[in-house]
């Protein structure tokens, strides 16, 4: 099952730290880089693993709520 989602999870992480450039300030330090609040990798992995199970918009958004919850779940639970 992961296996699957992994080229998913792969495209989706490249496009996040594409958009995560700049990352030092004038003074050569480095600042904190946020995509968007509450925008993490669990919510990412969970909506992809959702979606590719449910096919549904709505599970998919009640799964990213949950986050990690929800991932380690369906790693537990396995195929549907």
């Amino acid at each position: 099952m992961i296996r699957k989602l992994l080229p998913a999870i792969a495209i989706i992480s490249v496009f996040l730290v594409s958009c995560a450039t700049n990352t030092v300030d004038a003074n050569g330090y480095a600042r904190p880089v946020y995509i968007a609040p509450g925008l993490g990798l669990g919510t990412i992995i969970a909506v992809v693993i959702s979606w590719s199970r449910n096919k549904s918009i709505l599970w998919a958004i009640i799964h990213g709520i949950l986050g990690w919850l929800y991932v380690i779940y369906a790693v537990i639970v396995g195929k549907k």
